[in-house]
């Protein structure tokens, strides 16, 4: 871990943010990446002021020319990138009949192309060196089907299959680049916030009252497929609370 430069999508809360805390505790040099620069801002200072290392860029992964400047800060901060963790996600679930199509292309163009967006600038980088770690959030509505995670699902399977085919391309092609793909269950971060239907949030807030978790649950597992040695690809990760049927 010593030393590593590590790559976050979606840093400025949650997940992300909990993230790169960890990371920088453990001796990452961190590059963060958000659309609030207050938040990044913020948390780069505090992990300044406890001996970490972190840069940070106002980024939307859905715009291509951020995702590139993202890894041109890693390269000129840090001189080279070990791992990208693609985190940056919305879920404003409901069901398909309710046609919220605005939502629906928001979730296609941040947990998918930004997902894209983020392979197409690192993949260079790693190609070139012959080696790299890609992980990505996924969720279990990527491994199962939930009513009104319709559209939602689809983005999560979709960068699945994503991921899996990169593996196997990374082996043929021999670039060494490790993927890790992790499934989250309840975690109580700010997705919640981005669901508009009413039925749908009020069974989100329910489960995640009863069960939800930290977001240093994913955190520590994002480390631990880090912390493998090169010739190790665990691909694959499904975080559930204990308490989550």
């Amino acid at each position: 871990m010593q030393n590593k430069t590590v790559i976050i999508t979606g840093a400025s809360s949650g997940i992300g943010e909990a993230t790169a805390r960890l990371l920088a505790a453990k001796g990452c040099k961190v590059v963060m990446g958000a659309r609030r620069e207050d938040r990044l801002k913020a948390i780069a200072e505090e992990i300044a002021q406890k001996g970490g290392q972190a840069v940070y860029r106002v980024t939307d992964v859905t715009k291509p020319e951020d995702n590139a400047a993202l890894i041109a800060l890693a390269k000129s901060a840090f001189g080279r990138i070990d791992v990208i963790f693609l985190n940056a996600g919305i879920m404003p679930s409901s069901p398909v009949s309710a046609l919220k199509t605005d939502e629906w292309r928001a979730m296609i163009d941040i947990n998918l192309t930004g997902v894209l967006h983020g392979i197409a600038a690192v993949m260079p980088e790693f190609t070139k060196q012959k080696s790299g770690q890609i992980i990505t959030v996924s969720s279990v509505a990527g491994i199962k089907s939930f009513s009104g995670a319709g559209v939602y699902g689809a983005t999560k399977f979709a960068v699945r299959n994503l991921m899996e085919v990169i593996r196997m391309e990374s082996a043929i092609e021999g670039t060494n680049i490790r993927t890790s793909t992790i499934y989250p269950a309840a975690i109580n971060t700010e997705l919640l916030q981005t669901i508009t239907d009413k039925q749908t949030l009020d069974g989100m807030n329910k489960l995640y009252d009863a069960v939800g978790i930290a977001p240093d649950a994913i955190a520590r597992v994002v480390a631990f497929a880090i912390e493998q040695p090169e010739e190790v690809n665990v691909n694959e990760f499904t975080i559930y609370p204990t308490k989550q049927s």
